[in-house]
């Protein structure tokens, strides 16, 4: 028994552009969505440290004066604990600025004292500062929930802006894939018109597209997806060779979320390949080719 000819050649050469192009905009669209996850766990990481954490830095005050400062701070209602910072941690604190050689020598350190507050205290800092000033204790209290509340808004603009990358991404890969359909639709116009003669409705003839471009879809999806991944496992090789310092970068894990992500890349890629195919092949029968 000879084997059934399909109605389309299963391989056509004019399709290898397509793919490569699908199989980029899914790489793209998929490394934008772990970057977009991961700065935004790196950001709410962050963020939640440092939440109910605020700073005294005292000014022109010794010793005596930092402990009457302490002591001060710790008397607040809403203050869960209060110490001050020992010269080592003062001294991690600004290796960031002057390098790893350690500080200069005969440099002054600052008398900082680190409060920690409790849940729901976010208006405690312009109290502290108050009763610092009555009591005749010249400080700066600085509250790390302001740095917090700027990380959080330019971290809504980063989540904004990956959204609007893989939605243009997404239209943009079914905009080639309509193009493709049509144009490999007007290359075999004689196929199509044979079939409209033996009586083959629209729809059969729109499965025969849509199956074929489904499984270019799905094939560039799953291509560009383990590109995606080979990129994030990289980025985890160089981050996790490097220094300390890049504590505060986003930092891919490759968790649960994250391979769920590569998994669903080619199946989105694939249904809007269908979709696209489908739309196309349909409005295309009705109308002149």
């Amino acid at each position: 028994m000879s084997k059934e000819t399909p109605l389309l050649p299963e391989r056509d050469t004019r399709e290898a552009a397509l793919f490569f192009v699908v199989c980029a905009l899914c790489f793209l669209a998929a490394l934008a969505a772990l970057s977009a996850r991961a700065t935004y766990d790196a950001a709410a990481s962050w963020t939640a440290e440092v939440q109910g954490q605020v700073t005294v830095r005292l000014i022109d005050a010794d010793r005596r004066g930092a402990d009457e400062a302490r002591d001060l701070v710790a008397a607040v209602e809403g203050v869960k604990q209060a110490r001050i910072l020992s010269s080592e941690e003062i001294e991690t604190l600004l290796a960031p600025s002057f390098g790893a050689g350690g500080l200069p020598a005969g440099l002054p350190l600052p008398l900082i004292v680190a409060v920690e507050t409790e849940p729901g205290q976010r208006r405690l800092a312009p109290d502290l500062q108050r009763r610092l000033t009555e009591a005749g204790i010249e400080a700066r209290v600085d509250a790390h929930e302001t740095w917090a509340g700027d990380v959080r808004r330019a971290l809504g603009v980063v989540r904004l802006v990956a959204l609007s990358t893989v939605a243009l991404l997404g239209a943009t890969a079914v905009a080639v894939i309509a193009f493709a359909t049509h144009a490999a639709l007007l290359a075999r116009r004689d196929i199509v018109e044979v079939l409209h003669l033996s009586g083959a409705s629209d729809r059969f003839i729109s499965r025969l597209f849509e199956r074929r471009f489904w499984v270019l879809g799905l094939k560039a999806g799953a291509v560009g997806a383990l590109f995606s991944l080979a990129a994030a496992a990289l980025a985890m090789s160089m981050a996790s060779s490097s220094s300390s310092r890049t504590g505060l970068l986003p930092r891919l894990s490759l968790d649960p979320v994250d391979l769920l992500i590569l998994i669903a890349t080619p199946i989105i890629a694939a249904l809007a390949a269908r979709i696209a195919a489908r739309v196309t092949v349909i409005r295309s029968l009705k109308g002149p080719l």
